[in-house]
């Protein structure tokens, strides 16, 4: 196991599972990864690999007897009729047959209606009402004459939660480890690896998780298909439920007039709704309209009565276009059904999303370490929404005093939800609690940002804080600096212009100054410091590198980690830049100062030795050399040209990517890839 899969195991023994296990034992079976995690939980957590194996064996043959295939629905229940009794896991609904004053419940796959059920379950576990719940149950069979009575008996029923969980155990066990590890195991809980993921990509995922443990919160996240938005809602908690389609009726959703039945608002902490896009789906307007009401103040109608609520919204959907796109031609929400395209609904969510920046899942991005049992951490989350964390920056900053108050409750709420997820046990440094504050206005801001593209009698508003010496830290969005043309142009403005990434010249959250198209770069030949956000698209070596190394003879690299594949490639893609911008009679000697590889020192010298054989045929003579020392850090580049480049992160700026997908954009152009955050600063060695 790794390190911090030790760690996990030492400090939340009997409450982890590796995660791998799941697709293990899950088979065929249609169920929530809660429900076998659930199982799991019961038989495999633990590190013991003997202990695993034999758990999972138990696992495979708790499905292979209880859970209900809706194909062999006949099947079990005739073992039930010649048992008289059997267990079953299956989805459980109730409903109230007011004719005859009872609750009957009705078994999803086993085919099964009209079972009688007590009123104190009912009480106990009110959610059967409204959804279902997958439970573990056992059922009986009692042949009677009379037609008119059911055979069925529900005789036990158990829903698959958490029963009860210490949280002073789960704050001290947070002590051991440092943000960097209790990100990773929460994105391991999550199911995905980390290392696949940058600091601001862990975000994104983390933020997914707010509605569980903030009550009352907005989101929305739009962006490609195939990025998991639905998953963490369908698959993650037994307390949110996720709606397909994106439609819904009001008294679905919040009650029905005619009998008072509440609707989905009044029993799950979160209500999703999954394909939310569509500019063409049919909307009720009356439901808009209560929406609206609910989303601003927490309540809705019932007849004269007023009900509050305390279910967060989520809204998922897909886009079709991509963001230079809808920046030029309409609006980020431009994919949102036309009644739901309304500034009055929008301005109630408290953070958009951006999906575009998150990958697209692939294989390797999953995980085999170990992560919190998810109904473990979806108590933990829901426990935690009886907490307010709003005013942990405000001993340290300030708001700007032109936000209203609606963008500062959104923000509040966001950076309340990623403190609970985050430091619980109350423990960030000022640095950690301002990246939270800076992440919460960002998302704020890009809901607020379109506000004003659709809606022209909304105001100008500056999105920035203030530092104990009152110093301003002005907050952008990511498209607003990677597309400065476009991002505060109007729907009714416009421009043919190109459309151009730009690149910030800033290192801190001061207003940074925008360079408004990168070939400026190229044509300046300027001392600069440049600095890049995380997830930052459009950059290349070309962009970067391409002018400085113009009419270069010799230059030398100093990065002393070109050691394993991805940064032999990088380093061959760095001299597939040379070779596209230098005359084709022209040589170029280039030559990498590095340290030896001592894992697998020949992978690395048979790299650069197929690199040298390749370049040489373009005119580029490749060498290199290793520092024995072991001593060089910085890294650079140096041309006899007159320049030296210094790279805080040498050549490795791009996230990880699909570098075995032939037919993935970002394996064959970098422009297409996120990039790591990274500084670069150009100097001039001749002052002539």
């Amino acid at each position: 196991m790794s390190k911090l899969d030790n760690k996990i195991n030492e400090h939340f023994a009997g409450l982890v599972v590796r995660k791998d296990l799941v697709k293990t034992v899950k088979g065929n079976a249609i169920v929530p990864s809660y429900v076998l995690e659930y199982l799991l939980g019961q038989y495999c957590a633990t590190n013991d690999e003997d202990s695993i194996n034999s758990g999972i064996e138990t696992v495979k043959e708790i499905l292979s007897k209880h859970y209900v295939h809706r194909n062999e629905a006949g099947l079990i229940r005739s073992t039930i009729k010649e048992k008289g009794r059997h267990k079953v896991i299956d989805k459980i609904s109730v409903s109230l047959n007011d004719k005859d004053d009872v609750y009957e419940a009705q078994f999803a796959n086993l085919g099964i209606k009209k079972v009688l059920i007590d009123s104190g379950t009912i009480k106990a576990h009110p959610k059967l009402l409204v959804g279902g719940v997958w439970c573990i149950a056992d059922v009986e069979y009692e042949h009677t004459e009379d037609k008119s009575i059911t055979p069925w008996i529900l005789s036990s029923i158990k829903p698959i939660q958490l029963s009860h969980f210490d949280y002073d155990e789960y704050l001290n066990a947070r002590k051991e480890f440092d943000t960097d590890e209790w990100i990773d195991l929460l994105i391991q809980s999550m199911g995905f690896n980390p290392e696949m993921f940058g600091k601001r990509n862990k975000m994104l995922q983390l933020t997914r998780l707010i509605p569980y443990c903030e009550r009352n919160y907005n989101i929305i996240e739009l962006g490609p298909k195939g990025t998991g938005k639905s998953h963490i809602y369908s698959e993650f908690s037994p307390h949110g439920i996720l709606i397909s389609g994106g439609e819904v009726t009001v008294p679905k959703l919040f009650v029905n007039n005619s009998n008072g039945k509440l609707g989905l608002v009044g029993y799950w902490s979160v209500v999703a709704f999954d394909e939310f896009a569509g500019q063409a789906k049919k909307v009720d307007k009356a439901l808009v309209d209560i929406m609206k009401n609910y989303m601003a103040n927490k309540t809705f109608s019932r007849g004269v009565e007023t009900l509050g609520a305390e279910a967060s919204m989520v809204f998922v959907g897909n886009t079709a276009n991509t963001v230079p796109y809808m920046l030029k031609h309409s609006d980020l929400f431009e994919e949102v059904p036309a009644k739901y395209h309304d500034s009055a609904f929008l301005d109630r969510l408290h953070f958009y999303l951006p999906g575009w920046e998150i990958d697209i899942i692939r294989g390797e991005m999953f995980s085999d370490g170990y992560g919190f049992v998810v109904d473990y951490i979806a108590e933990i989350l829901r426990s935690l929404r009886n907490d307010d964390f709003s005013n942990r920056y405000q001993e340290h900053f300030t708001l700007s005093n032109k936000i209203s108050t609606r963008d500062r409750d959104a923000i509040n709420k966001t950076f309340s939800g990623l403190m609970k997820i985050l430091y619980p046990h109350d423990g960030a440094s000022v640095k950690e609690i301002e990246e939270v504050l800076i992440f919460a206005i960002e998302g704020r801001k890009r809901v607020k940002d379109q506000l004003m593209r659709i809606d022209s009698t909304y105001a100008a508003t500056e999105f920035y804080y203030e530092d104990k010496e009152a110093k301003k830290h002005w907050v952008t969005t990511l498209e607003e600096d990677e597309y400065p043309h476009y991002y505060h142009k109007t729907v009714a403005g416009g421009s043919e212009d190109e459309i151009i990434p730009a690149i910030t010249t800033s290192t801190d959250n001061t207003v940074p100054e925008q360079a408004s198209n990168s070939d400026e770069v190229v044509q300046e030949l300027k001392e600069q410091h440049l600095s890049f956000k995380e997830n930052q698209k459009g950059i290349t070596y070309d962009s970067l590198f391409a002018a400085y190394l113009k009419g270069a003879t010799e230059i030398t690299i100093t990065d002393p980690y070109i050691r394993i594949f991805f940064q032999a490639r990088n380093l061959m893609e760095f001299i597939e830049m040379i070779i596209a911008n230098k005359a084709v009679e022209d040589t170029v000697n280039l030559h990498l100062i590095t340290i030896a590889d001592d894992k697998t020192p020949q992978n690395q010298l048979e790299f650069f030795e197929q690199i040298q054989l390749s370049a040489q045929t373009a005119g580029v003579v490749f060498t290199w050399e290793f520092d024995i020392t072991e001593t060089i850090h910085a890294r650079s580049i140096v041309t006899d040209s007159g320049w030296k480049i210094l790279l805080d992160r040498g050549l490795d700026i791009f996230q990880q990517y699909a570098m075995n997908d032939s037919f993935s954009l970002s394996n064959r152009l970098q422009q297409y890839r996120g990039c790591k955050a990274f500084e670069v600063t150009y100097i001039k060695t001749n002052k002539d």
